[in-house]
């Protein structure tokens, strides 16, 4: 079965100017895969680093925020945080406010490897900020945050938005 998207990319239906999803995809897999590879230095993934990343260092967070602050489905979270523990990178504890609770807190081992996936990230926004004169990134900034409003409001596929002519 093929998707909508293998088939405007195909040869045949080639499109002359790449669509804005297009770019965005092919950007965050470069990314991911990027991230991935960093991480597998460690023997770990991006999935875990971002979730150390997730993880309040002082008081631990609590198992049912992590997953929608992350944006990651549950088993998908349930899957990630059980391997964290195995590693010895977390450990679960009651919540003191809430008996009915986990928190999910960071080992020493935990607390090292989220400043190693800090220093990545950082190093990531450092190289683009480098390569990017500070407009550019402004204007990214500001057409990422529209994009992100007409998603989350819904207004993309709905009649409120005009599609003119000369881009269909």
């Amino acid at each position: 079965m093929h998707s909508i998207f293998s088939y405007i990319w195909s040869p045949n239906n080639y499109m002359k100017e790449k669509t804005i999803d297009h770019v965005m995809r092919a950007t965050w897999q470069a990314i991911s895969k990027m991230y991935n590879e960093e991480a597998g230095k460690y023997g770990s993934t991006m999935a875990t680093g971002f979730t150390l990343l997730s993880i309040d260092q002082e008081d631990g967070t609590p198992s049912t925020t992590l997953g929608p602050k992350m944006g990651m489905e549950a088993t998908s979270l349930s899957r990630t945080l059980k391997g964290m523990e195995e590693k010895g990178l977390i450990y679960r504890k009651k919540n003191p406010k809430d008996g009915r609770s986990v928190l999910i807190c960071l080992t020493e081992f935990g607390r090292e490897m989220r400043d190693v996936s800090k220093t990545t990230v950082l190093r990531f926004n450092d190289a683009i900020r480098a390569n990017i004169d500070e407009e550019k990134l402004k204007n990214f900034y500001e057409v990422s945050e529209v994009i992100l409003e007409l998603i989350s409001n819904k207004k993309i596929y709905n009649s409120e938005i005009e599609v003119s002519a000369e881009n269909k």
